[in-house]
């Protein structure tokens, strides 16, 4: 074993070891009563500006799970107060639960729901069935769900900016139904959309698949920049899928990361952890979103987030190259080069997205549901230039292996 090689296994067994400790000295404390009160009350995690609302948010969301409540619950032990849910996640009823058994916590979290409108009067229906779910009568921040999944490109960036959505807007406010309204997108021209919805200024929050080595000069950099200029809080989604930066972990990617990002084994961050720092670094993005689905990762984001430091720009880089070198699944840079240089008319950011919810975010359903919704000449990726494809994306996708996955899990 390399020098290296052997401090990093030190530094993990340190961490064991140490970890090992605290729960130890943990459930000594638990039987001090005073201590027991205090870890009743944890202390919230740091936090940022959403934007115009003003209002301080955590900069770790807890991403809508479909796991048992104790792991939103867990998230909150832990100083997470930020929580996403949505219709289509079927996780709202564990809020209502919650809510049910300890009235005290609503007031202490800042809830994200989602829902999908065709037009914008629709969301008066839906706020009163999002309600209902989730057992409150008001939620902080009521998203459009997915915009432009449903909408041409035209049609999203008109609605953002539209009088009718700017009265229903005004009239869920006065109504004290919700506090904000936004948007999540993963649509390739998102960022007309999300630039559209700046000048228009009836949008609080918009949510966006993000990565942080994004080039300034981009569409999607710029509309962010539009974005955070007029005060839209901006929220990071889809930052990973699976373990780590791949669909599937191909050898000990620990020692591969680190290798590559030497600085990572310094403070002692797993990729992952580099990666939520990365993010933070750039001060636009005020949290990111992450499904956390076992305390074990909720540990880890939440490690990261209170040793949250600034990276250097070189270890970015690196930490993008890393990234690249596993072969991630989802490409959260996607705007659709990658079809255009394969000459086809497929999604193939869309495919892959649908196959990283399938395969990672338990959404099997939703996954099938959105494939089926794609039009015959979206689905049809066969004739396409795969290796070009992969040449021009932002995130290298190797598409010659995962389309025919997509085939096989979601057709």
């Amino acid at each position: 074993m390399s020098a290296r090689n052997q401090e990093l296994e030190l530094n993990r067994r340190g961490l064991l070891k140490t970890g090992a400790a605290a729960a130890a000295l943990g459930a000594l404390e638990s039987q001090n009563p005073r201590a027991q009160a205090q870890a009743e009350k944890p202390q919230p995690l740091p936090t940022r500006k959403l934007g115009k609302t003003g209002v301080e948010i955590t900069i770790l969301e807890q991403g809508g799970v479909r796991s048992p409540d104790r792991v939103i619950r867990a998230s909150f032990a832990s100083g997470v107060r930020v929580f996403d849910t949505a219709k289509v996640y079927g996780t709202e009823p564990n809020f209502k639960k919650w809510f049910e058994q300890d009235g005290s916590i609503r007031k202490q979290i800042f809830l994200v729901t989602k829902d999908m409108p065709k037009e914008p009067r629709q969301l008066l229906t839906m706020i009163d069935e999002r309600l209902k779910a989730l057992g409150t009568d008001y939620i902080d921040l009521f998203m459009i769900h997915g915009l432009g999944d449903m909408h041409s490109t035209d049609a999203a960036c008109n609605m953002v900016k539209s009088k009718e959505l700017a009265e229903v807007a005004d009239q869920i406010k006065k109504s004290g139904k919700a506090r904000f309204i936004g948007f999540s997108s993963h649509h390739k021209d998102r960022a007309a959309i999300i630039e559209a919805a700046a000048l228009g200024g009836i949008i609080d929050a918009v949510m966006i698949q993000f990565r942080p080595w994004i080039k300034k000069d981009e569409p999607l950099m710029k509309a962010i920049d539009v974005a955070y200029k007029r005060g839209v809080g901006l929220i990071s989604m889809k930052q990973i899928a699976g373990n780590f930066f791949g669909d599937k972990p191909r050898g000990d990617i620990l020692k591969e990361v680190v290798e590559r990002v030497p600085d990572l084994g310094e403070k002692k961050l797993s990729p992952f952890q580099g990666l939520l720092h990365a993010i933070w670094t750039d001060e636009r993005i005020t949290a990111v979103c992450t499904s956390m689905k076992n305390t074990d990762q909720i540990r880890e984001n939440v490690d990261a987030a209170r040793r949250f430091e600034p990276l250097k720009q070189a270890t970015m880089e690196q930490l993008r190259d890393a990234t690249i070198a596993h072969g991630p699944m989802l490409c959260a840079d996607c705007d659709g080069r990658c079809a255009q240089a394969g000459g086809t008319q497929a999604a193939l950011g869309d495919l892959t997205r649908f196959l990283t919810y399938h395969e990672h975010h338990g959404q099997k359903g939703d996954a099938r549901r959105f494939y089926r919704a794609l039009s015959n000449a979206e689905r049809d990726w066969s004739g396409a230039d795969l290796a070009a494809a992969r040449d021009a994306c932002p995130n290298k996708l190797d598409f010659a292996r995962l389309l025919p996955m997509v085939d096989e899990k979601l057709a």
